[in-house]
């Protein structure tokens, strides 16, 4: 990736995994024939692994801001099976630096909109992915949720990014100093304000960083969920969703699927197969890398959140995401700038 999240540089899509599934194996030319993969509704097997497991991580679509990820996630945190259970709510789109400015406003307090944005806005991602719309709008989805639950049932929201302090922030050595230790914080947060209080978490991150990475891949390791299942004892339920590439290629009924869907691989044809990625690599079996699918729809009916108006005609936003976006220089042949490619998306 370029910087650190890829809106500038699209990175190599990443697979996805499973959970057991009940179907018969049969057996062909005495070989093992893996049952096919069952399509779930997605909100209520979300809820019943979280009944089940204390943490359930669901990964956010960090390209070009998905806007069917983050309206199923709206919709996840709305549905009352979920709030039975749910207690609290990880998220990577947030600097901890800002938590209890988070926690005030969550909880309905009046919170001066100057301030509020500084939650997404003054992370350690120097692109503009979490200024889009719809993270702001996941805040103000919490917040009015808990405007409908008492007190005891109300929803928190961690913030997980770092707590980096922009006002000293001058090089890329100072900014990477605090980026590197992203995965390290983020599984101490979720340790330190939920598993150390007996509470369960929905954990909101970028699939990158939830998928497993067994030995023998050469994948980076120690990743968010490897972390918290080696250092805290805890076995995490991981759900990526899939939506840069076509998974009737590896499942002919994907293309039958409910819309959106929860899929359990472990133990099922799905979850048996692999991607082969554009330099020829092959994957780990996707269930090995996670636990389920969140199938969304095809490639080709996915839409992107685009920056307000409003933020673009901001010269004070403009100034300051077009100073960080300087620290990182663009990759070898880039067509345009980071700045050049923010005005770009702004123009759009």
């Amino acid at each position: 990736m370029w910087a650190h999240k890829g809106i500038l540089r699209l990175a190599p899509s990443v697979a996805l995994v499973g959970c057991a599934i009940v179907g018969a194996v049969s057996r062909l030319h005495g070989q093992t024939v893996l049952p096919r993969a069952h399509p779930l509704e997605p909100i209520g097997a979300i809820s019943e692994m979280l009944a089940s497991h204390r943490v359930v991580a669901v990964g956010n679509v960090e390209f070009r801001g998905n806007e069917q990820c983050q309206a199923f996630l709206r919709s996840l945190v709305r549905d009352s099976r979920f709030l039975a259970t749910g207690t609290d709510i990880v998220v990577e789109f947030g600097n901890a630096r800002y938590q209890p400015l988070i926690d005030r406003f969550v909880a309905g307090e009046d919170v001066p909109y100057g301030d509020l944005r500084q939650v997404w806005q003054n992370t350690t991602q120097i692109e503009w992915e979490w200024d889009l719309p719809i993270y702001e709008e996941f805040f103000r989805t919490v917040r009015a949720v808990n405007a409908s639950l008492p007190r005891q049932r109300q929803l928190r929201v961690i913030l997980a990014d770092p707590p980096i302090d922009w006002s000293i922030v001058r090089s890329k050595a100072a900014l990477d100093s605090v980026a590197i230790t992203r995965e390290d914080y983020a599984a101490r947060a979720t340790q330190r304000e939920v598993l150390a209080h007996g509470r369960r978490a929905l954990v909101i991150f970028g699939a990158g960083h939830l998928l497993r990475h067994p030995a023998s891949s050469n994948q980076r390791a120690n990743g968010l969920v490897d972390r918290l299942e080696s250092e805290d004892g805890v076995i995490v339920f991981t759900v990526i969703p899939e939506v840069r590439r076509n998974l009737t290629t590896l499942d002919s009924t994907a293309s039958s699927w409910p819309i959106p869907s929860f899929v359990s691989l472990r133990g099922t044809s799905l979850g048996a197969a692999h991607w082969t990625t554009p330099d020829g690599r092959v994957t780990p079996a996707l269930q090995d890398q996670a636990d389920a699918i969140l199938f969304l729809g095809s490639p080709s009916s996915m839409t992107s959140a685009r920056l307000s108006p409003a933020l673009c005609a901001d010269s004070v936003y403009m100034a300051m995401r077009s100073s960080r976006l300087a620290l990182l220089p663009p990759p070898p042949g880039a067509p345009m700038s980071p700045v050049d490619l923010l005005r770009s998306s702004c123009g759009r």
